[in-house]
């Protein structure tokens, strides 16, 4: 299974939003998009940076699921796949374009 599945099954057990890889035409908010930025391989040890955007009607709705996604995570190494994680950076996301209110973590993993 790829890291992003793993980790969009995991957050879909943990919160009760739903959990997505790709933006389909009609979301309803809120809900969680994932996204893998980056990643790498040290002694075949992979490694990924997973951007893990929270989407709400409101300002406040997105940065209060960006904090359950960030409890959530911190639990994450409890998967067999995943031996570390770290919070790189979490900030406003807000896309003023679309009118779209969100917060982004991004997650630094060692998995297998």
């Amino acid at each position: 299974m790829i890291i992003e599945e793993v980790v969009r099954d995991y957050l879909d057990e943990q919160l009760t939003v739903p959990v997505l890889l790709q933006r389909t035409q009609k979301m309803t908010v809120p809900y969680v998009m994932i996204q893998k930025t980056g990643g790498g391989q040290t002694n075949r040890i992979n490694s990924a940076t997973i951007a893990v955007q929270s989407i709400g009607a409101s300002i406040h709705v997105a940065s209060d699921l960006n904090e359950q996604v960030k409890a959530a995570m911190g639990d994450i190494v409890t998967l067999s796949e995943i031996s570390n994680v770290s919070l790189n950076s979490d900030y406003n996301f807000t896309d003023e374009e679309r009118d779209e209110y969100r917060y982004q973590a991004v997650f630094e993993l060692t998995h297998y």
